[in-house]
């Protein structure tokens, strides 16, 4: 392997700390502490995973035509740094709004860079090693997400926001410190400025765009408008009180915190990658082959039998029933396999198509097939928002709500009780917090023209106070297993439609050159 790779990877798993850190607790930090509802958290995630994968555009374009990829990467961290201090910092929305655009910006920015400079290291006679490395790359992302996403939600219930957020921070430091540690070893390609627009320009250029484009917007998209999810709606299950997230290992029981069942996409990651890599890719490339869109379209298809999954576990739970947490993590392991056939594929197939020229602004297309699989459910989510009008709200054990039309609605159903709405709820301890968030009906009074509302941990909703003017009410017009099962059809459709489209592609590689390398000044090291 060339010297530099082991600083990029160093570099890649302190930075994955980071940010998928920082990820897995944002939904519960919502939730939990700013009073957010279950839609507001939602929308609100994936418009920053939207902001994270659209900025890579702005990197890349720094680091083909002004910068470079190694001054990219080094300037574009301290911004990242700088989102983490501030949400450490400052527990308001304000602070949310700020630190996550600044994170975007810069966990954003590097993006391409960092997945293009890997395969800068490499001359043609090691092409070869393409495959394997990346597979490396994407090991250490997920080593790093594994141990962070098991700690930083034990952080935010034990010691709150400013530690939980300041460890991953932290991590982004150190992150930047190894890849500056690596500077006397990288192959550093130069910006190209004029060439880069000469290949923009060229039929190659043109044609990597428009395919790519193709393929990654109209279809590798959806996948990621699926995965996206296991940090948002598959995190508000496991919130549900029906949900059993205690893990028997026979020797010892282990209770889950409802962020932490994320750990196991990276558990399953470090497991799959190899086994695919050097099991099940070797084996059918000797008997039918293994074209790298023929694994993307495969992998598409299978996404959807997760989202079958966890529809079903969430219709269980709608009936009443207990629902285990281990269909979560079977749906797991079946996204997880999916990925390693999607993701990892996208990314290398990203780095191989593009000419020299612009190895970051075409890798910037894998990454902003991110953002538009985001802007699918989030434009999703807002549309099945429907506002309520109730002829009248009363706090009380249980808070309930009036309606002229009650019959519409069935027990868990959910509520969401947003705005400045004077009403406090007493916890078990008898301490209070502001009314904000989503609740479920817990039972329908026809008679009475009422539904008393419950907690999502299945407690009895207990209020006081008298609501105001300025609260708002909502519910959802897709709700429970109808919701996960829409997903499912339509990555499944676009898997079905791509096997037939990938057909046509005749891949090309590019491999990059010592011609374009250059020594990093001393006074930039």
């Amino acid at each position: 392997m060339p010297p530099g790779i082991p600083y990029i990877i160093g570099n890649e798993l302190a930075e994955r700390f980071s940010y998928y850190g920082m990820r897995a607790i944002l939904v519960v930090f919502m939730t939990q502490y700013l009073a957010f509802s279950q839609s507001e958290a939602t929308i609100w995630y994936h418009q920053f995973s939207i902001a994270v994968y659209a900025t890579p555009f702005v990197g890349a374009l720094l680091s083909d035509i002004f910068l470079g990829k190694y001054r990219t990467i080094i300037l574009l961290s301290l911004v990242y740094c700088a989102g983490h201090v501030v949400l450490a910092l400052n527990e308001s929305r304000e602070g949310l709004a700020l630190g996550l655009g600044l994170i975007a910006m810069g966990s954003g920015g590097i993006k391409p860079c960092v997945s293009a400079h890997v395969g800068d290291q490499f001359q043609p006679h090691q092409a070869h090693l393409l495959e394997r490395v990346y597979s490396y790359f994407y090991l250490s992302i997920n080593l790093g997400a594994f141990v962070s996403t098991l700690l930083t939600p034990v952080l935010l219930e034990t010691v709150g926001p400013q530690i939980a957020f300041g460890t991953p921070g932290a991590l982004m430091f150190l992150a930047t410190f190894i890849f500056w540690a690596g500077r006397r070893e990288f192959i550093a390609i130069k910006p190209f400025r004029q060439r880069f627009f000469a290949e923009l320009k060229s039929p190659q250029g043109l044609r990597a765009i428009g395919v790519l484009a193709v393929i990654y917007f109209g279809f590798v998209a959806f996948f990621w408008s699926l995965f996206d999810q296991t940090a948002s709606t598959w995190v508000i299950q496991a919130q549900n009180g029906l949900m059993d997230k205690t893990i028997n290992l026979g020797f010892t029981t282990i209770e889950l915190l409802p962020s932490q069942i994320q750990a196991a996409n990276p558990v399953l990651i470090l497991t799959l990658t190899p086994l695919f890599t050097f099991l099940l890719y070797p084996f059918l490339r000797r008997y039918v082959g293994t074209p790298s869109l023929g694994k993307i379209a495969a992998g598409l298809m299978l996404t959807s039998v997760s989202f079958f999954i966890v529809g079903w576990a969430e219709g269980r739970m709608a009936d009443g029933e207990t629902v285990s947490i281990g269909w979560q993590f079977l749906a797991y392991v079946v996204i997880t396999a999916a990925e390693v056939m999607v993701s990892i594929t996208a990314l290398e197939f990203a780095y191989t198509q593009a000419p020299n020229a612009m190895k970051s602004f075409i890798v910037a297309f894998y990454l902003l097939s991110v953002s538009v699989g985001n802007v699918i459910t989030t434009v999703v989510n807002k549309q099945i928002q429907e506002p309520l009008a109730p002829t009248a709200m009363m706090a009380g054990d249980p808070t309930r709500l009036r309606f002229e039309d009650v019959e519409r609605f069935a027990p868990a159903q959910r509520i969401d009780i947003v705005g400045d709405t004077g009403v406090e709820i007493v916890t078990g301890d008898g301490s209070t917090r502001p009314l904000g968030g989503t609740y479920l009906i817990s039972a329908v009074d026809a008679e009475a023209g009422t539904v008393a509302l419950k907690t999502v941990q299945q407690e009895p909703l207990v209020t006081r106070g008298t609501f105001t003017d300025a609260t708002r009410v909502s519910t959802y017009r897709m709700t429970g297993a109808d919701y996960f099962y829409f997903f499912a059809w339509m990555v499944l459709t676009a898997g079905v439609v791509f096997s037939v489209v990938a057909r046509f592609y005749r891949e090309r590689q590019f491999i990059q050159s010592l011609d374009d390398a250059e020594r990093i000044p001393d006074t930039q090291r």
